[in-house]
């Protein structure tokens, strides 16, 4: 989903090589009208549309559909990026781009997203109840369901599958981004923040989704004492 011929032109050109089936748009509303005919396993999105801001489209998308949506974008300041993010994109390419680098993107989110390690569990995390083998989060009492990202889902189950445990940085950004993101811990603070804002009673003091500050991050339990912020 790009306003730019020339980038839809060699996306089409290099996936379709790579057998990828691939569905165009060059708007906002085409977009939204393409994934909901062809309901996309992943989706490329550029922000910056002719008729709505492309994070209006990441919201529209996410309104019905748990794909992968990695944004490709002129925008580089932060706050677009924690705004796309926030919205539930999953990953964010910076234009201009490497053809290759995409691809590698477009691998992990996929490769995440369909392969990613679950916990067949149920879980306590504020008012809520956090069903991660089934993708379901649904309020103790009153209220409608929280969706989660696919991204948020990976992070939330490699925290919830080492109930108490400090589960490092790398480890966790080897293990949902990749070996090449080993170092990007900016990525694990911002879809950290988002969970809690989803999640715990007071995302300014959590008590479930804990930061060990340089080191990585711990679930705690509903019925266990909080410790560490």
């Amino acid at each position: 989903m790009d306003d730019e011929p020339q980038i839809l032109r060699a996306l089409r050109i290099n996936l379709k090589a790579r057998g990828y089936d691939i569905e165009l748009a060059a708007d906002g509303a085409g977009a939204l009208r393409v994934a909901g005919a062809a309901h996309p396993d992943v989706v490329v999105l550029d922000l910056g549309l002719p008729d709505m801001d492309g994070v209006d489209v990441i919201r529209g998308l996410r309104g019905w559909s748990a794909a992968p949506i990695i944004v490709l974008s002129g925008r580089t300041g932060s706050e677009d990026k924690v705004d796309a993010l926030d919205a539930g994109a999953d990953d964010y390419v910076t234009k201009p781009f490497g053809v290759e680098e995409l691809l590698a993107r477009i691998r992990a989110v996929t490769r995440r997203h369909t392969a990613a390690p679950e916990a067949q569990s149920t879980v306590r995390v504020g008012r809520y109840t956090v069903d991660v083998g089934n993708h379901q989060v649904r309020p103790v009492s009153g209220g409608g369901d929280v969706r989660l990202t696919p991204t948020e889902w990976h992070l939330l189950s490699a925290l919830v599958r080492n109930p108490g445990k400090l589960v490092s940085q790398r480890q966790l950004l080897q293990e949902i981004w990749g070996p090449q993101y080993a170092t990007e811990t900016n990525y694990l603070r911002q879809y950290m923040a988002q969970l809690r804002r989803k999640l715990e009673d007071d995302a300014a003091h959590p008590r479930q989704l804990l930061t060990e500050p340089g080191m990585g991050y711990r679930f705690v339990p509903h019925d266990a004492p909080a410790h560490g912020g």
